[in-house]
């Protein structure tokens, strides 16, 4: 587990740029955010909407769009592609978690290291039914 407090940051950051700076806004908010792209997955799911990659990677790895078109292919492969999907869904879920954890500087690594150390130390299903 190497680079999760990094990648926060960077999020963090780029997000903090679009206008977005989640160490200024409610937490609740944010958590909320994150709950609702949690929604948007379980939807993706029961709607059947999978990211296909496979077209992605074929169409990112495609050497014959002009430079100036670029950028605008690859959004629009994007969205042909994988948003809205089950997994983009998911992606935007774990942005708002590292942003939040960047925002208010969050050693995501640490707690995760001390929950999953925890974690193994507890009973089976930590004793409950499921």
């Amino acid at each position: 587990m190497n680079n999760l407090n990094e990648l926060s940051k960077q999020i963090y950051e780029g997000n903090k740029l679009r206008g977005f700076d989640v160490s200024k806004e409610n937490i609740g908010q944010t958590l909320m955010l994150v709950v609702s792209e949690l929604a948007e997955a379980l939807e993706a799911d029961r709607k059947s909407k999978y990211a296909n990659l496979e077209a992605f990677e074929n169409c990112m790895a495609a050497d014959d769009i002009n430079e100036g078109d670029k950028d605008l292919y690859i959004k629009q492969s994007f969205q042909e592609t994988i948003k809205d999907t089950f997994q983009d869904e998911i992606a935007d879920s774990f942005i708002r978690l590292f942003d939040l954890c960047g925002g208010l500087q969050i050693d995501i690594e640490k707690h995760i290291k001390y929950k999953l150390e925890y974690n193994s130390k507890r009973d089976f299903k930590h004793g409950k039914r499921y």
